[in-house]
């Protein structure tokens, strides 16, 4: 299929280990999921965080709305509405909403499934 359109009401929630407070949802992704991408829209309520631990695999981050904070390699970022990150594999990082106001962050990555379906190395999740 050329074009592969998600409705942002037929997102599926999920919780990742290690994040409270966070009400992600995949736009792309899940067990079934073959594209070469994963898309993620996570909803941090004040207060809410991802502990530190390491991304899996390169990582993207996009603010939509609000503030959070990185920590990651011994600096911490305020984030801002469309500011950027990208992160290698295995950089430990936390994520947090230091503010009174809710969040919300695209999470862009490789799908480890479908490089490894298409026999192309890729890091495990």
């Amino acid at each position: 299929m050329p074009i592969d359109i998600t409705r942002l009401s037929q997102a599926q929630p999920f919780q990742p280990a290690d994040h409270h407070g966070v009400g992600p949802v995949q736009l792309f992704g899940g067990e079934d999921y073959d594209g070469a991408v994963t898309a993620a829209l996570s909803h941090y309520l004040p207060g809410g965080r991802a502990d530190m631990s390491p991304v899996p695999t390169e990582t993207l981050y996009i603010v939509l709305t609000g503030t959070l904070t990185i920590d990651a390699e011994d600096d911490t970022h305020a984030l801002h509405p469309l500011d950027a990150v990208r992160l290698t594999a295995s950089t430990p990082r936390s994520v947090e909403n230091r503010t009174n106001l809710p969040a919300s962050m695209l999470v862009i990555r490789p799908n480890p499934a479908a490089e490894s379906a298409n026999g192309t190395a890729g890091a495990r999740s």
